[in-house]
């Protein structure tokens, strides 16, 4: 076995890879109906590296391996939660204020209970930034021999307690409030005499909704609804969009009609196609001006797995699921205008890719001061804060500045992957060398009580007061922590619900910087 450990020493992509595929095969492994997922690559590479260390053999993984991975992880995730990101960012910021409020009371736990625990200011940082899994916080407490020792002891302490209570949360999330609604389609008869107008609906019921189709009668030709269009009395309106409103709307038109409009073909037809064409992409809805151009409109529209409406503020995205109503004779030049093309759905980007990454980078490596005195830098927040900042409306003038879904989650696992793997690589070589320190115990045991300190602050001031859904707040937790294997492990207990994303890329750059700043204070007083 010695041998063989000594050769992989040698062979730094042959145990990344390793790393990755037992980590991802144990992530399968249902106990109790719980799932690792990718989150056990970290858990496999740090025994992988332990392992070779009771031999005496050191693992090491090139740093930029973990760096490459970091940076395509932290841009696409940003990418990817733009819109949602910055849509809901406005009642967003009580629980950006919490999130800090929770950081800071960590911090001042451990500057309290640190020394009575007989341990110095640079041990002290080491241990606030393990148990948050912060690895810019180690290098801004110093990232010397004591910290180090620190940072080691109380990392797995900090995820395995995370992922505990993410699990918790996980398991109840059925209960949530905000949930994305699930989308039915109505035909609702007009009873009313002074004929509405479609806007003025729209502008009542919210933007959930969209009306698609309308026949004066069940004998008359159905025609694609305006929004400048009157509903007269005894027309048949169909409507898509959740049941509370669709109930709201029929109560007020009229009731719900028993002729199935969506099933009838003779006017006008339906299919889904993919949007591959980038002059699409980018673009909301009512831009395309489908009603004129071709008498047609968007009922729904499917991103990855979930439907939408087809609302006229909606932006389009390459690999969107489109479903299309319009006369038969048009559906062909509807399939050319959208471009109805896998590549629609594998269009990596290359140079929103490329340009993006290497900005977001070089963003990252610009000093910032700190009021203690001396500097930081943003590193990985950088990119997904650029990424953010990019993927918000998914276009700037004729630039593509979003990636398919798809795409997307396939660089986001990737790059996930290659930095936990490295990170866990990393974590085990110095796990032994940790626990053959007479500090151990009194460093776990301030780990274990800042853990538990910063859960109950964010469960009561971010879950309860805060009033944030279960799996949003899961999601802000594995953000908080800035740490992607808690990600993975969200994302794949929920099937990749897009909450999670949102509520990891809400809580990752403010947490990161908060918590930079916090170390380095703690390493000098």
């Amino acid at each position: 076995m010695a041998e063989v450990l000594a050769w992989l020493a040698t062979q730094p992509l042959i145990t990344l890879f390793i790393a990755i595929g037992l980590g991802t095969t144990v992530g399968r492994i249902s106990v109790m109906g719980v799932r690792l997922g990718a989150s056990a690559v970290l858990f496999v590479a740090i025994v992988l590296s332990v392992f070779a260390s009771s031999y005496g053999i050191s693992l090491e993984l090139p740093e930029i391996i973990g760096q490459l991975g970091l940076a395509v992880f932290a841009f696409t995730i940003g990418v990817v939660s733009g819109p949602s990101f910055f849509h809901g960012l406005v009642k967003s910021w009580p629980w950006l204020v919490a999130l800090a409020v929770t950081l800071c009371v960590a911090a001042f736990t451990a500057r309290v209970l640190g020394p009575l625990l007989g341990l110095d200011a640079h041990t002290i940082a080491g241990t606030f930034a393990g148990t948050l899994n912060s690895t810019p916080g180690l290098a801004a407490a110093g990232g010397g021999p004591s910290a180090t020792v620190a940072y080691s002891v109380t990392y797995l302490i900090g995820v395995v307690a995370v992922m505990i209570v993410m699990d918790v949360l996980l398991q109840r999330r059925a209960r949530d409030q905000d949930a994305p609604p699930e989308l039915f389609e109505r035909a609702i008869r007009v009873e009313r005499h002074d004929s509405p107008q479609v806007s003025e609906l729209l502008a009542q019921h919210g933007d959930e909704v969209c009306f698609v189709r309308l026949s004066r009668s069940a004998e008359a030709p159905q025609v694609v609804v305006r929004p400048d269009d009157a509903l007269p009395q005894g027309a048949i309106v169909n409507v898509v969009g959740p049941a509370d409103r669709l109930e709201a709307i029929a109560r007020e038109l009229g009731h719900v009609s028993h002729y199935r409009i969506a099933e009838d073909r003779r006017s006008l037809d339906v299919m889904r196609v993919t949007v591959s064409d980038r002059g699409i992409a980018g673009r909301m809805i009512q831009d395309l001006d489908l009603e004129r151009r071709f008498s047609a409109t968007i009922s729904r529209v499917r991103r990855g797995d979930v439907d939408m409406a087809g609302t006229a503020d909606l932006v389009l995205r390459l690999g969107d699921r489109v479903r299309v109503i319009a006369p038969k004779r048009r559906m062909q030049e509807l399939t050319e205008f959208f471009g109805d093309s896998s590549r629609g759905l594998s269009d990596l980007n290359p140079v929103l890719l490329g340009l993006g990454i290497a900005l977001g980078l070089a963003l990252g490596t610009v000093p910032l001061p700190l009021p203690a005195g001396g500097t930081f830098t943003l590193g990985a927040a950088a990119p997904l804060v650029l990424g953010l900042i990019l993927g918000r409306n998914g276009r700037i003038g004729p630039l593509l500045t979003a990636m398919p879904h798809t795409a997307a989650t396939v660089l986001t696992d990737l790059g996930l992957m290659l930095f936990i793997a490295a990170a866990g690589v990393r974590a085990g070589g110095h796990l032994l060398q940790a626990f053959e320190s007479d500090l151990w115990s009194r460093i776990a045991l301030l780990g274990i009580i800042l853990v538990a300190t910063m859960l109950t602050t964010s469960l009561i001031l971010i879950r309860w007061l805060g009033k944030m859904g279960r799996t949003r707040f899961a999601g802000l937790l594995a953000g908080l922590q800035t740490q992607s294997s808690l990600l993975a492990f969200g994302n794949d207990q929920t099937s990749d619900d897009a909450r999670v994303a949102l509520g990891y890329s809400l809580a990752y750059p403010l947490s990161m910087i908060v918590k930079v700043f916090l170390a380095a204070v703690l390493a000098s007083v």
